[in-house]
């Protein structure tokens, strides 16, 4: 098994530095936060296993990117602050995060919570389930795997893309409004602009086309989104 691959969001460089070389003799595979205003780029680049997330941070805190990283990953992101309040702790949680670590702490400690989290997520401990698939035509969507196959073709994806892919293959042939999409895609509508949802239909139709997949999204104007199929793939 390759090694699992840890990404550390903070901004005390000594901190940073010194949670990735003790991870780093564990086997584990880590990358530190290069540029702050970009900490959701650098996540997707690097795909993590398991998060380490401080809370202040430059330009926006650890609750803002905790929200932002939820919305493109499920692994766990475990919050190591020096702020020790419950209601910090709670803020944590209810922002998307799975664990508070207060600093200073015990390199053993943040390793006994990394093993744990990663053996419920990923090991021994993982919920097994039933995995889902959504179809229609040749086009099958499996969602624990993030997968699109398409004939003989595995397209990866993003969590959002696979979100809405899933939404329109299953009400395929009808119309999926704005309203659906928003709904799975963001717990709170409130902080989504309006053009982000756009941008999300651009990339999965832009994924779409990188590998030639012919069955297109058409916008439904004043209703939605629709899949539409194309015939050799039926």
């Amino acid at each position: 098994m390759s090694a699992q691959r840890i990404f550390i969001v903070e901004d005390d460089l000594k901190i940073a530095e010194m949670l990735a070389e003790t991870l780093r003799k564990y086997h584990y595979e880590v990358e530190t936060a290069k540029d702050f205003d970009r900490i959701l780029d650098e996540a997707e680049a690097f795909d993590p296993h398991l998060i380490l997330l401080d809370i202040n941070l430059p330009s926006y805190d650890g609750y803002y990117w905790c929200r932002q990283l939820r919305l493109t990953t499920t692994c766990p992101i475990i919050f190591i602050s020096a702020r020790s309040g419950e209601m910090d702790q709670i803020f944590a949680l209810e922002n998307g995060g799975d664990d508070f670590i207060t600093k200073p702490f015990h390199y053993e400690i943040v390793l006994a919570k990394i093993r744990s989290h990663l053996r419920r997520a990923y090991g021994e401990y993982a919920l097994k389930q039933e995995e889902r698939a959504v179809k229609a035509g040749r086009l099958t969507l499996y969602m624990e795997r993030m997968e699109l196959h398409v004939k003989n073709e595995v397209i990866p994806l993003q969590k959002k893309e696979a979100t809405v892919l899933g939404l329109l293959l299953a009400q395929y042939p009808k119309v999926v409004s704005r309203e659906q999409l928003l709904e799975e895609l963001w717990d709170d509508q409130a902080f989504v602009d309006e053009n982000t949802l756009n941008v999300n239909m651009t990339r999965v139709r832009k994924k779409l086309a990188d590998y030639n997949v012919q069955s297109i999204i058409e916008t439904v104007r004043g209703a939605g989104y629709r899949l539409l199929i194309d015939e050799g793939e039926l």
